[in-house]
């Protein structure tokens, strides 16, 4: 079974049997919900909805079927086409439209696709309204217009542009101070919308020397497309071999983003968010949030700036809603989701871009440098797949049991500590396994919690 309902919106593997995979009939379904949810919020006959896809192999049909379930749902519809998540995101407030939906299974590989719903803030929608949609999915509680009040379809190219110069315009954000550094940048763009995306940044930021890899939009991604150290291993390679500044790697829908070093060394995905926290800190005081399965290096650094740091639980929704209760002046995830609020409250690759090699110019430092003035924590993330008939809440509970001597945190699965490390023990919002992520100062000692807890696992199993 490759489909994943979720409070976010429908994942799974393109083809197969509907209710089973993302088929024609599944993406009607979820498209037709979301118009009907839509219509009965904002109690309006004619509404508006911006869609977006990413370059996988099945982005043209999926947006095709999405497109026209849509406006024979009454919805006009504004097609942005290739484009990236932040984009789409911020063109629903860009234009006034009243939703969003993007075409995107982020880091899943090529089979995989999604839609991602937005509110009309360009917001991912609440848990209460995702589940309000998936009940009139599952009991296909939704009305087709009649021929006279059918929708229509705009084409869009400017989204990306707007987008664009709102990051040039940041207040934050030092054009001069990056075009003095002089950067020379390679970017793993993953044969999806960062081929457009990174170069009209790096133009727009005065950007001139920089090469990409993986450049052709087929969506046949040239390697695993989530941007972990061992997929970027070409990269790092070409970073070395062009004596570049930097590497730079995004995902497909482009929402996070990772670091090489100038010897090839990387960054680490993790350190991101902490690298971006550090600089925005130092221009104004404040709080920040992550997601609890990342690295506690970002509340030590939040902490030195005078902030107060909090955790939340692990999906961008989540990290929002406290970001907003706590006033964060920045956020994200650990795996390279940057948030700045007062862009938009949305992970966005591109402003975090130009916010660090803002702050890498700044600190006139080479990369390798800069990483070095940050604690050196470990996390090590290992995942068990999962079958359908397994009763996730039974194993954490006997999990909790054993460890009931340690602190622990059940506001997301299971997080335990251990003195000054921990563990995190979850299942995927976007796939069928458990994730199991442990840090420490040391790296063997990260695994070694890791791997005792996937025993644990196994033998409940």
């Amino acid at each position: 079974m490759s489909l994943i309902k979720s409070i976010s919106g429908i994942r799974g593997t393109i083809g197969g049997e509907p209710g089973q995979n993302l088929t024609p009939p599944d993406i009607v379904k979820f498209a037709a919900a979301y118009a009907s949810w839509l219509k009965k919020k904002t109690k309006r006959n004619n509404n508006t909805v911006v869609i977006g896809r990413d370059g996988r192999i099945s982005g043209s049909m999926v947006k095709e079927l999405v497109s026209n379930t849509l406006i024979s749902m009454g919805i006009d519809v504004i097609d942005t086409d290739l484009s990236t998540t932040p984009t789409v995101e911020m063109a629903v407030v860009f234009l006034n439209a009243d939703g969003g939906i993007i075409l995107t299974a982020s880091h899943n590989p090529k089979e995989w696709n999604a839609l991602k719903l937005l509110n009309d803030k360009g917001e991912f929608i609440s848990a209460e309204d995702g589940k309000i949609i998936l009940d009139k999915a599952e009991k296909e509680k939704f009305t087709f217009s009649k021929v006279e009040s059918l929708g229509t379809i705009t084409k869009n190219g400017d989204s990306l542009a707007m987008h664009i110069e709102a990051i040039v315009q940041y207040r934050w954000v030092d054009i001069d101070a990056i075009k003095e550094a002089n950067f020379s940048i390679v970017a793993d763009v993953i044969n999806s919308s960062g081929a457009i995306a990174l170069p009209a940044l790096f133009n727009a930021l005065g950007v001139t020397q920089y090469s990409l890899l993986n450049s052709e939009i087929n969506g046949k991604f040239d390697h695993n497309p989530e941007p972990l150290p061992e997929n970027l291993t070409a990269l790092s390679r070409e970073v070395v071999a062009q004596k570049a500044s930097l590497g730079i790697a995004v995902d497909p829908d482009v929402d996070r983003l990772c670091f090489v070093c100038e010897d090839g060394t990387f960054f680490g995905e993790e350190y991101t968010l902490v690298a971006v926290a550090d600089y925005m800190l130092s221009c104004k005081k404040g709080n920040t949030v992550s997601n609890m399965s990342s690295t506690k290096a970002l509340k030590e650094i939040t902490l030195k700036h005078g902030g107060e740091y909090t955790p939340s639980a692990v999906g961008e929704v989540n990290v929002v809603n406290k970001m907003k209760e706590t006033r964060a002046v920045i956020g994200g995830e650990g795996n390279g989701g940057i948030i700045v609020p007062d862009l938009h409250y949305g992970r966005d690759a591109l402003i975090g871009i130009a916010l660090f090699l803002t702050h890498l110019a700044k600190s006139k430092k080479s990369i390798k440098q800069l990483r070095n003035t940050y604690p050196e924590y470990f996390i090590s993330k290992n995942k068990i797949e999962l079958k359908q008939d397994v009763n996730v809440n039974e194993i954490f509970e006997k999990i909790k049991s054993k460890y009931k001597s340690n602190p622990i945190n059940t506001e997301d699965g299971l997080k335990i500590e251990f003195e000054n490390d921990w563990v995190h023990l979850r299942t995927s919002n976007t796939e069928p396994i458990i994730r199991i992520y442990s840090e420490s100062n040391f790296e063997t000692t990260a695994n070694n919690i890791a791997m005792k807890l996937i025993k644990d696992i196994q033998e409940v199993l």
